[in-house]
């Protein structure tokens, strides 16, 4: 693994799953414009597909997904081996009271909601790359 400091995003790749494509697009450029390296997925089968193949650092995950939900691709992924230490940032629409410990349990490490506060989104990633 490569070590991360402070301003290392530049060769970070963040997998952003969202079937909604100018919602994608736009984190895609919000996201390179900060220094990443972006990977996209419309779908949750997707997802896990890319998630597997790419192994991005990162993974930005929609929880309404076609084809197969963010909490179904997350547990996917996290059931490979080497996908159990990728942070996995869940995306909802609405603040969910008991999202949290559903969350947790299908393997996010964090979430945010909609619409993204991109720069509060980089401090986030940065601190779970730490």
């Amino acid at each position: 693994m490569h070590g991360h400091s402070d301003n290392e995003t530049q060769n970070l790749t963040v997998l952003v799953v969202e079937d909604v494509d100018d919602a994608r697009d736009l984190m895609r450029l919000e996201l390179e414009e900060r220094g990443y390296l972006v990977v996209e997925a419309a779908d949750g089968a997707k997802a896990v597909e890319i998630a597997l193949s790419e192994r991005p650092d990162i993974i930005l995950m929609d929880l309404t997904l076609p084809v197969m939900d963010g909490l179904a691709a997350t547990a996917k992924i996290r059931s490979h081996e080497e996908m159990r230490e990728v942070p996995i940032i869940a995306v909802t629409a609405h603040q969910e009271s008991d999202f949290r410990a559903e969350a947790k349990a299908s393997g996010f490490d964090a979430y945010v909601t909609k619409p993204i506060d991109v720069p509060w989104l980089d401090e986030l990633i940065k601190g779970l790359l730490v």
